[in-house]
C-alpha cells in the first residue's frame, strides 16, 4: 500500500507542478495582453495627437511665405504718412485704400488659420516670443518693457511661428535689462 500512497502522492505533486506551471504561464499571457492592449491604446492615441498637430499645423511653412507679404503691405502703408495721404487725388487714395483693405484681408484670412499676432502693447520683453534688436533709451517706459516693434510676431496654434522684432528699454544707467534665460 505504501507504493500505491507513493504513486499517488507522485501523480498528486506531478499534477501540483503542472497546475502551478499552467498557472504561470496563464499569469504571463494575461501580462502580454494587457501591456498589448495598452500599447495599441497609446499608438491609436499618438496617431490621433498627430492628426490633429498635423491639421493645426500643416500650413505653418505656407504661412511664413504669407508674412513676407504682410511686412510687405505693412510697409506700403507706412511709406504713405497721413498728410501726405490727405494732399493727395482721389485716385492715389483709392489706391491705398485697396492696399489696406488687401492687408486687412490677409491679416483676417490667416487669423482664420490660427495665426495671430502677437501683441507687444505695452508688454515686457519675453525671449519666448521677442528677439531684442536693440536696447534704447526707455522714453518713459520701465526697463525690460518694449518700446518700439521694428517686425511684428506671430503664433500659430501655441508655436511661435516667427518672433516679434523689438527695442527694449534699457535702465537709466545702461545697464542690461534683457533677460535672455526666462
Amino acid at each position: 500500500m505504501s507504493e500505491e500512497n507513493g504513486q499517488a502522492e507522485e501523480t498528486e505533486s506531478a499534477e501540483q507542478g503542472e497546475l502551478e506551471m499552467l498557472r504561470a504561464e496563464a499569469a504571463d499571457l494575461k501580462d502580454k495582453l494587457l501591456r498589448a492592449l495598452a500599447d495599441a491604446e497609446n499608438t491609436r492615441r499618438r496617431g490621433e495627437r498627430d492628426r490633429i498637430e498635423a491639421s493645426q499645423y500643416a500650413i505653418t511653412r505656407f504661412a511664413r511665405d504669407m508674412l513676407a507679404i504682410a511686412d510687405n503691405f505693412s510697409r506700403a502703408l507706412a511709406a504713405c504718412p497721413p498728410e501726405l495721404l490727405e494732399a493727395a487725388d482721389p485716385q492715389v487714395k483709392a489706391v491705398i485704400d485697396g492696399v489696406e483693405a488687401t492687408e486687412r484681408q490677409l491679416l483676417t484670412t490667416l487669423e482664420n488659420y490660427g495665426v495671430k499676432i502677437i501683441d507687444t502693447a505695452n508688454a515686457r520683453f519675453d525671449p519666448h516670443l521677442h528677439q531684442a534688436v536693440a536696447e534704447v533709451p526707455g522714453e518713459g517706459k520701465p526697463p525690460g518693457t518694449i518700446v518700439h516693434v521694428i517686425q511684428t510676431g506671430y503664433t500659430i496654434g501655441d508655436r511661435l511661428l516667427r518672433p516679434a522684432m523689438v527695442t527694449v528699454a534699457r535702465k537709466e544707467n545702461g545697464e542690461s535689462r534683457i533677460d535672455t534665460k526666462a
